[in-house]
């Protein structure tokens, strides 16, 4: 069957223009160009507009999704089961919330008691299911499976005041990073701060701290863009490198 994209954008829900912007980057083609100058799509078009929204649906950037589409080895059926299970832990996510802010509501009316551990549970899974998605292959790879689902369990377990004190050396951290990032001085204080902020932050998830397993992150955090880009982000350029070196440095 063929669509117009007057037809196909009613049909997808999506607008002509926005069609029309995917057509010019090369991101999706409609099929042919009739006599009369109209896009025409087929179920080829159909396919791939549903996998663009698909990954679209999971924020991922339309140049990132046209590197995926355009890989050779590209498989639609793996690519769908993948998604699905995205979703499967997205939907997870939102029923922790969902049921965090129920629980929040009966407690308001005084119907139920609730822990301070169970006020920040919706907020901890959810933070948790991110880490996943993100991290956590390459960390199971590194430290093995009892080691990240030991580390995991001890962060959901978190007090509220722990939680704030977990904040709270990041943020120090961060602060002298900063410092050191612009004087170089690696054996400074501020350095020795940075080294102990981030001991500090590492220990409230650590099922146990060793020197190999703090030095064993800090080469991720450079190895990595994906950590590299949460502490330049937040610090500088350098920050990932720098924070790095205080490690190698220190760790003992």
């Amino acid at each position: 069957m063929e669509y117009t994209i007057k037809k196909i954008a009613e049909l997808s829900g999506i607008s002509t223009r926005t069609l029309r912007y995917y057509d010019e980057i090369d991101l999706l083609k409609p099929a042919r160009i009739n006599s009369s100058g109209y896009r025409i799509y087929g179920t080829n078009e159909i396919d791939k507009l549903q996998q663009i929204l698909f990954y679209r649906s999971l924020d991922m950037k339309l140049e990132d999704i046209q590197k995926l589409l355009t890989t050779p080895s590209y498989d639609p059926q793996h690519a769908l089961q993948n998604h699905y299970k995205q979703l499967l832990e997205k939907r997870q996510q939102i029923d922790h919330l969902i049921l965090t802010v129920e629980k929040t509501l009966r407690y308001q009316k005084g119907e139920i008691t609730m822990t301070d551990k169970e006020k920040f549970s919706g907020f901890k899974q959810t933070k948790l299911q991110e880490n996943e998605q993100t991290y956590g292959e390459e960390i199971r790879k590194k430290y093995g499976e009892e080691t990240v689902e030991s580390s995991n369990q001890k962060w959901l377990n978190l007090s509220e005041t722990e939680f704030n004190g977990m904040e709270t050396a990041e943020k120090e951290m961060f602060e002298a990073l900063k410092i050191v990032m612009t004087t170089k001085d690696y054996q400074s204080q501020e350095a020795k701060t940075v080294f102990q902020k981030h001991k500090e932050w590492l220990s409230y998830t650590s099922p146990a701290y060793s020197a190999e397993l703090h030095k064993g992150l800090g080469q991720m955090y450079v190895g990595d863009e994906r950590f590299a880009s949460y502490y330049n982000e937040r610090a500088g350029e350098s920050a990932a490198q720098t924070l790095n070196q205080i490690i190698q440095n220190f760790a003992k």
